[in-house]
């Protein structure tokens, strides 16, 4: 039997609590785009293997696509809309890091939550966190570029 109720889940999104009504089934990707507006996180393979709805889930990149809705209930969710300005973006502009812009988003998030998380990342782990994301426009390297100068940044700001 297929379930078809919805029900009211209010969550904490990007710094506000929001209401939406939602079938338990329902992915965060959906909830928030269909039910909340914020198309920022995209709809790309669907499977969780190119990153464009990656979404920051208590400071934890998430792809949305793989994770329901009411599994986030009580949980601090940060969409590419909920960033306002953060460095990386910046970065991403100053390096045109991207061509089409359709994993940028998701690219975004991802490099947000490794700066966040570690501001000494080396070499090596910028490349493993860049690898959950896919871009098929191949701006891997503006993307690379992006980050080192935004981690240059956050360790020249943590030093104060």
């Amino acid at each position: 039997m297929e379930e078809t109720t919805k029900r009211e889940l209010v969550l904490s999104i990007n710094g506000e609590r929001r209401a939406v009504v939602a079938r338990q089934a329902e992915t965060l990707l959906f909830v928030l785009r269909d039910g909340l507006g914020l198309t920022g996180a995209k709809p790309g393979c669907l499977n969780g293997d190119c990153g464009a709805c990656t979404v920051l889930v208590n400071g934890t990149p998430i792809k949305s696509c793989m994770m329901l809705a009411i599994e986030t209930v009580g949980k601090e969710i940060t969409t590419i809309e909920g960033l306002d300005d953060a460095p990386i973006q910046h970065a991403f502009v100053r390096h045109f890091a991207f061509q089409c812009g359709y994993c940028t988003p998701g690219f975004i998030m991802n490099a947000h939550a490794l700066i966040e998380r570690h501001p000494d990342a080396d070499e090596t782990t910028i490349q493993e966190w860049l690898e959950a994301n896919i871009c098929r426009c191949t701006s891997y390297q503006e993307i690379e570029t992006a980050v080192k100068e935004a981690l240059a940044a956050k360790k020249v700001e943590t030093k104060f």
